[in-house]
């Protein structure tokens, strides 16, 4: 029996529309383009922890 999500085309990530196979996971190479350009843009970042003197815990091992 196959899963019902699995045969739901899904939809775009950024605008909900219906997904196209051709642009996979979005509807269209507007919604595809976008995307790329928000990771060309670092839109998409991830959190990281900084020390207390506002560098990263890498930058303690440079220099000794």
């Amino acid at each position: 029996m196959p899963n019902e999500a699995a045969a739901a085309p899904g939809k775009c990530p950024l605008c909900g529309k219906p997904r196209v196979q051709q642009y996979r996971p979005f509807c269209s190479r507007g919604c595809r383009d976008r995307d790329l350009n928000h990771w060309f843009d670092e839109r998409y970042r991830t959190p990281t922890h900084e020390g207390p003197d506002g560098g990263t815990d890498d930058a303690r091992f440079e220099g000794d």
